[in-house]
């Protein structure tokens, strides 16, 4: 028998690890707070909807192909994946709706409409980020970031200026395009990686080459559909996965972890990887002289946003709203002050409405729509019912009048998620919803570690390490663990 590995945490990290680890021939087993796998992408269903909980977008396709293609598995083996067409609509008022059509050419008509000479550009600006793309995804993210001498090799060297890692994207979609909604189209995408566009490297137009070129999808069923792929896959090579399992303590004499201490049993190990949140697992279940870093180092870090969310379910079909809507209808920067800048509850926040019930009838009973709505928000706000309710309805009033319907009367299920039950449900720090920012002093080797310098046996894995966060990356994180293990045991 090889030997055994406990995983903390069934997120999309610890499900990758797992299943990399088993194929590798180490005995896996992943323990799981709670009583559905997934982590932040749980579902759960209330009055007939069917709600993801957590990650609304699937991005970068071939990285998921490529998950399923290590174990000799398609995607399509377990989940119907459609491409949506439009991708999404950005609301910037109510006669003002921008929707962004799937495909290039389609993509190219409409920059031309908004802003003449503007489609040539974008094809231009989408080269550089598809090189970006292929450079960033082939050459940097599946390294393990030890050291900066990784990425000392003179291909990468030669291309740190062409991924304009020194330059910021707003300065680079600044000097093509003049169109203010074209500009925000473009930025985006960025708005989650846990910096204003300002300050988020040029690099990170990768994700508008994975918007924009590799398209917007949904696997029916919803987002966790992709989650129960991994779970059947991980059971298939022998992970045994625990629910239910609160971890209190990873126990570490003689420097080296040997069990891993839960509130339902003790589980013998010989190497742990913990996916759960990284301060959490090294602030609070290891002794003070075993953390690699200390409270301050974590109170410097910048964190992703939060977000308060709210899951609806609406006994009517409502009009004007794709499976995707952004609504930019008030000052895009001043939101991204709020949250990055100067942390504070916004006054005028953007907002995101998911309706996955346009594209997929089964999330929803006949003849009603299943809303998922996100505001980011900084973290570690006081977070508490009776601010969450008056956002609610400053949300909401703006829905109705954009969409121009009564939703509010008609809403049968309503349930809010914010600061608290992140904390909660997954240890986030500070309540953060998407893991560390993607700052450039937070980049590559800059990143929290994914091995622990105090315990030898002791790995991370997911959005508060190398790779960084979102699902692609959390995916990609498994993989970079599991290679590392399997080099030094």
């Amino acid at each position: 028998m090889g030997k055994k590995i406990i995983v903390i945490g069934s997120g999309f990290a610890g499900l990758s690890a797992a299943c990399h680890l088993a194929k590798k021939g180490y005995q896996v087993t992943v323990l799981e707070k709670n009583a559905v796998p997934g982590g932040r992408a749980r579902q759960f269903q209330a009055d007939g909807f069917t709600f993801d909980m957590g990650p609304s977008w699937y991005w970068m396709p071939d990285v998921f192909e490529q998950f399923f293609g290590h174990f000799g598995k398609k995607v399509s083996d377990y989940y119907d994946l459609v491409r949506l067409d439009p991708s999404y609509q950005i609301y910037f008022g109510k006669e003002d709706v921008m929707p962004v059509p799937a495909g290039l050419d389609a993509l190219q008509v409409m920059f031309e409409r908004y802003e003449p000479g503007s489609g040539a550009k974008l094809q231009q600006f989408l080269e550089e980020a598809k090189y970006k793309y292929e450079v960033g995804m082939t050459d940097f993210v599946y390294k393990p970031s030890h050291s900066i001498l990784e990425f000392a090799d003179i291909r990468i060297l030669t291309s740190l200026f062409k991924l304009q890692m020194f330059s910021s994207i707003s300065s680079q979609v600044r000097k093509l395009f003049k169109n203010p909604q074209l500009i925000e189209l473009l930025e985006f995408p960025v708005l989650f990686l846990g910096a204003t566009p300002q300050k988020t490297p040029a690099l990170y137009s990768l994700m508008n080459y994975a918007d924009m070129a590799l398209g917007t999808w949904y696997p029916m069923g919803g987002m966790f559909k992709i989650i129960e792929g991994m779970v059947s896959l991980a059971q298939e090579l022998g992970v045994k996965i625990e629910l239910n399992r609160e971890v209190r303590q990873i126990y570490v004499p003689n420097g080296h972890a040997t069990k891993v201490v839960t509130d339902a049993g003790e589980y013998e190990a010989d190497i742990v990887v913990a996916g759960a949140d990284y301060n959490h697992v090294e602030q609070q279940l290891l002794d003070a002289p075993l953390r690699r870093y200390d409270a301050t180092y974590w109170d410097r870090r910048t964190m992703a946003p939060s977000s308060l969310l709210f899951y609806l379910g609406v006994n009517k079909r409502l009009d004007n709203l794709l499976h995707h809507n952004l609504f930019f209808d008030e000052d895009f920067r001043q939101h991204a002050v709020d949250i990055y800048e100067d942390p504070r509850w916004p006054a005028k926040p953007l907002f995101y409405v998911s309706a996955p019930s346009v594209t997929d009838p089964s999330v929803a009973p006949e003849g009603s729509e299943n809303l998922f709505v996100l505001i980011p928000l900084a973290p570690g706000l006081q977070d508490d019912d009776v601010t969450r309710e008056r956002y609610y309805h400053i949300v909401m009033e703006r829905l109705e009048k954009l969409t121009g319907q009564d939703i509010r009367n008609h809403v049968v299920y309503k349930r809010a998620y914010a600061h608290n039950d992140f904390v909660k449900d997954y240890h986030a720090f500070k309540g953060n919803a998407y893991g560390l920012a993607n700052t450039l002093m937070q980049t590559a080797f800059l990143k929290p570690k994914l091995r622990s310098n105090k315990v030898a046996n002791l790995f991370y894995t997911g959005q508060l390490t190398t790779p960084g966060p979102g699902v692609p990356p959390s995916l990609i994180s498994g993989k970079v663990v599991a290679d590392e293990i399997a080099k030094r045991f």
